[in-house]
């Protein structure tokens, strides 16, 4: 999974032609942490979408322009449209996160 480190890195990551999942998150979150402990399963489940993780802290006008307001996000982007976002309060369990990328 790609760690963004720049905004046009990011931008670069969303337009895409493919389905692409951007994970907003921060260090000090304890349900990003919860997040951690299962997404390496999920990102291997879906292999056929790009993955990339932003720090929430480091880029709040990115996350402003996406209405990030809880994290962790997580927003599904197609060639640079928002097309999807599980907001933080939905993002507690695996099956959960998997529902939601399943019903894209």
């Amino acid at each position: 999974m790609k760690n963004i480190d720049t905004e046009q890195e990011y931008r670069k990551q969303i337009n895409q032609e493919g389905l692409t999942v951007g994970i907003f998150t921060t260090t000090w979150c304890p349900d990003c942490k919860r997040l951690d402990m299962f997404i390496d399963e999920i990102t291997q489940e879906h292999q056929d979408k790009q993955w990339f993780t932003i720090d929430r802290d480091k880029f709040p006008e990115i996350s402003e322009e996406q209405t990030v307001m809880g994290i962790p996000s997580l927003l599904v982007f197609k060639n640079g449209e928002k097309i999807a976002h599980l907001h933080s309060a939905n993002a507690k369990t695996p099956e959960a996160v998997n529902e939601f990328l399943n019903d894209l």
